[in-house]
């Protein structure tokens, strides 16, 4: 048995160690009675400031409590950590400052988990504070003192400026412009499950990390990176996560502090978040103040748009520069757009990151883009339902930012909704108070380009098959709740016509299973479902070879069902499958096989384009009726219909699930959830605080506040899905948010451009009507930016080739592109 180690030096001898401006001073000490090594339990000590250099830690009175096994300070984990490799700019516990309250600085390993919370409560820290940035304007007006110094100059984080197509042009031919300013809050991701890890050493340098992640894959990378350990070295399972909706989806802290703490002390190490934890962790839902400015003709048809968008980033970059683009890149996904110009920044904030929440970085535009529709069809005269279908984006269009559509169901989705909801004959005749609104999204079915380069799979699946007739099927995706082992099994199942109870899944486990990158970007039933049916198909190709050749009939004409294996012009000629198993099993040896899934080249190739395309787009359309009471502002929403293009259904009941789900979540957004802060008085410390990190008082919606929801499927099966299914974990919830605003202004008239709609937003619009003033509630501008130079790129309606004209760079890549026999799905700049 391996000896434990203290965290920071040998048992019991004193250390002194200098970090920068960081003295430390201490002893680590073990338990006496330590025979073998249990499992011990980790908390971090967290700042208490919102941005400050550290001058000294102090850890004299914590190293003296009870059950205290060691410690780990940034100085410990010097090698720097993120999701997206142009931005590592995380550390495992906070090196030199601190960026936010919660950042963790100092973690504490004891006996028990009440014996490290009293020593990491009992942990000093001398602080010199440094100026607080608290928003994207106060980000864009103070460029020192600078939170990262990396990014776009000053506080901005990124900034990014695109025009497709002659947008000036597109104006001079539209018969009228309409201007709008909006603004949505920042929220979190509210998991019932909490952030949980678990790290085991093993000999040699060995560590497995058990961890509620929905990226088994991602972290492990960074582990054997900031570990500074082989790959092969590092293990790590996702264990089933209690709810994630993107929550889980980054490296955290604490699992590369756990895996460092368990490596340093020879022993398991714990730790579970509190839920105040939770809520500093965050990578929830940016804040972002959009300006759309869009010309239309007399009939209502799109001429061009101009969209600027600007995100409060919080203390990190975590996926930010994706954030960033996603804020405008599947604008054009639902409605025709020839001429498109995105302006986009991102700010450093002493906030919690940000980062990618359901629907990443999509509802946000969206509530801007459907609320603007909804104006521009009552100034036009035409009913917005109408407007929609009028503008709908064609199967197979390459949009003007060069994003590849296949399959459109938005259509139907529409007439579904409007149908269902008797849109045409009581949207605008209710009574006043009560009113009706529809809004329309458009989401991917997984991303086009890894995070990283590379030329590899983007989904791995391996087959064992038994001559007992059970099938293993291994794969990294991790199940977060949304059904993927089922969809998984399912797939597999069907292809070799058995059943679920014959299939054993092994999951979310970077040592058996090949690599799949995750469960994000609603990209698993595509993505996954596809590399499941191509390893499924070659398994049954070799059955049916073995089998077509003992019955001296053609392969093609077996038939794979009810766990039998037989002739399609001779049904009685026939055998089990675990008999054609075993007939296999003899002709090929031990069965097995793999699949794999890399999705097609998207056909933009200009800096930026990287973030957008997908295999195919998922399309929703939402009816939202409300009741308002104008004497307080307080509103109800009475019904949902909504309808969702899912391609096909595999699994009917997970999918209504899924829509519902997002359902809830989309009213939670609009009606109450914020993640909001405040400033402590001065006497206290001046700090930024998060305002509600508590269930108790950061309000999501109850089994009051939901309301009867009425779905409907729309089927029309895509080529790029698995059995033609498509997305269905996150494209519902992007049309809830402005349905809901669109149903206030048609109850009330009066409009609330911004998310959260709070009751006294309603009453400040309302009292603003009746004193002869706009009846309207939001941001009353945008900030003046300068935004770098565009990049200019010809639409395919153009005669574009995907190359922005004046990017050196993207001409570059458009050579090599096509110089290649095998064009790579990675080869696009992000």
């Amino acid at each position: 048995m391996t000896e434990p180690r203290a965290a920071l030096n040998l048992i019991g001898k004193p250390f002194r160690r200098v970090d920068g401006r960081a003295k430390v001073t201490g002893q680590t000490r073990f338990a006496d009675d330590l025979t073998f090594p249990r499992m011990c339990f980790m908390r971090l000590h967290r700042s208490t400031v919102p941005h400050a250099r550290i001058v000294e830690i102090h850890l004299e009175k914590a190293e003296k409590m009870p059950g205290v096994l060691g410690f780990l300070t940034g100085e410990d984990l010097p090698v720097s950590f993120g999701i997206l490799p142009m931005s590592r700019d995380e550390h495992g516990l906070a090196v030199g400052k601190v960026r936010y309250v919660g950042d963790p600085v100092v973690a504490v390993a004891a006996l028990t988990e009440e014996q490290a919370e009293a020593a990491a409560r009992a942990v000093e820290i001398e602080y010199e504070p440094l100026a607080t940035i608290s928003s994207v304007e106060e980000a864009l007006a103070n460029p020192e003192p600078r939170i990262h110094e990396h990014g776009s100059g000053g506080n901005l984080h990124r900034k990014k400026s695109m025009i497709f197509g002659d947008l000036e042009q597109g104006f001079e031919e539209a018969d009228v412009i309409f201007e709008d300013t909006l603004f949505y809050g920042g929220n979190t991701h509210l998991a019932m499950e909490q952030h949980a890890s678990v790290a085991v050493p093993e000999d040699d340098e060995r560590v497995t990390l058990y961890s509620s992640t929905q990226i088994p894959h991602y972290v492990h990378r960074a582990l054997a990176r900031v570990l500074e350990l082989p790959a092969s070295r590092v293990r790590v399972v996702a264990c089933p996560n209690g709810g994630g909706f993107g929550g889980k989806s980054d490296i955290m802290n604490h699992e590369i502090v756990t895996a460092k703490m368990a490596l340093v002390l020879g022993r398991p190490v714990k730790i579970s978040l509190t839920r105040e934890e939770v809520f500093y962790c965050h990578r929830g839902r940016h804040p972002m103040l959009m300006h759309l400015r869009t010309g239309f003709g007399k009939d209502g048809s799109l001429k061009a748009q101009h969209l600027k968008t600007a995100l409060d980033g919080g203390a990190y970059s975590s996926y930010g520069v994706a954030s960033t683009l996603y804020a405008g890149a599947l604008q054009t996904a639902t409605y025709e757009l020839p001429r498109y110009r995105f302006d986009t920044l991102r700010a450093f904030t002493n906030k919690p990151p940000c980062g990618p929440k359901r629907g990443h970085g999509t509802p946000q535009p969206r509530f801007g883009y459907e609320v603007h529709l909804d104006k521009a069809a009552h100034a036009l005269g035409i009913d917005p339902a109408d407007l929609r279908l009028r503008n709908l984006a064609p199967a197979g269009l390459i949009t003007a930012n060069w994003l590849q559509l296949s399959s459109v169901g938005l259509g139907r989705c529409i007439e579904a909704v409007v149908e269902g909801s008797g849109w045409r004959r009581r949207y605008g005749k209710l009574p006043h108070g009560r009113g009706l609104g529809l809004a329309c999204g458009a989401y991917i079915c997984g991303v086009g380009l890894p995070l990283y380069r590379g030329e590899m799979p983007h989904s791995g699946v391996q087959l064992k098959l038994d001559r007992s007739g059970g099938v293993a099927v291994f794969c990294g995706q991790a199940e977060i709740g949304q059904g993927s082992d089922s969809v998984l099994a399912a797939i597999v199942a069907e292809v070799l016509g058995i059943e679920l109870a014959d299939i054993r899944l092994v999951v979310a486990d970077t040592d058996l299973t090949p690599v799949e990158f995750g469960s994000y970007a609603s990209r698993v039933t595509v993505m996954m479902g596809n590399a499941a049916y191509d390893g499924a198909q070659r398994a049954r190709e070799l059955i049916a070879t073995a089998v077509a050749e003992r019955f001296e009939v053609d392969s093609e004409r077996l038939v794979f069902a009810e766990s039998r294996v037989f002739d399609a012009e001779d049904p009685e000629k026939g055998l089990s499958f675990a008999a054609a198993v075993a007939i296999a099993e003899t002709r090929f040896g031990t069965l097995g096989t793999t699949g794999s899934y890399r999705p097609p080249t998207p056909p933009g190739r200009f800096q930026g384009s990287g973030v957008g395309p997908s295999p195919t787009y998922s399309y929703s359309a939402a009816v939202i009726e409300v009741e308002v009471d104008p004497a307080t502002g307080l509103f109800d929403v009475e019904h949902v219909w909504i309808a969702h293009d899912i391609g096909r259904c595999i699994n009917p009941a997970l999918v209504v699930g899924q829509v519902e789900g997002s359902v809830y979540m989309g009213l939670g957004e609009v009606m109450m959830e914020e993640q909001a802060f405040r400033r402590l008085p001065p006497r206290l410390s001046g700090a930024l605080v998060h305002k509600t990190p508590s269930l108790l008082e950061y309000k999501s919606p109850t089994f009051r506040d939901v309301p009867p929801v009425t779905t409907y499927l729309i089927e029309e099966p895509d080529p790029a899905g698995p059995f033609g299914a498509k997305e269905v974990g996150q494209g519902p919830l992007l049309p809830i948010p402005p349905a809901a605003a669109n149903a206030v202004f048609d109850a009330v008239g009066v409009r609330v451009d911004q998310v959260p709609i709070h009751p006294h937003m309603i009453l400040r619009a309302l009292e603003d009507k009746a004193r002869g003033k706009e009846g309207r509630f939001g941001p009353a501008a945008f900030p003046d930016v300068d935004f770098p130079r565009n990049l200019i790129v010809p639409t395919p309606a153009e005669g574009g080739d995907g190359t922005a004209l004046n990017d050196p760079r993207s001409q570059k890549q458009a050579g090599r592109q096509a110089a290649k026999e095998k064009p790579s799905a990675a080869s696009a700049p992000v």
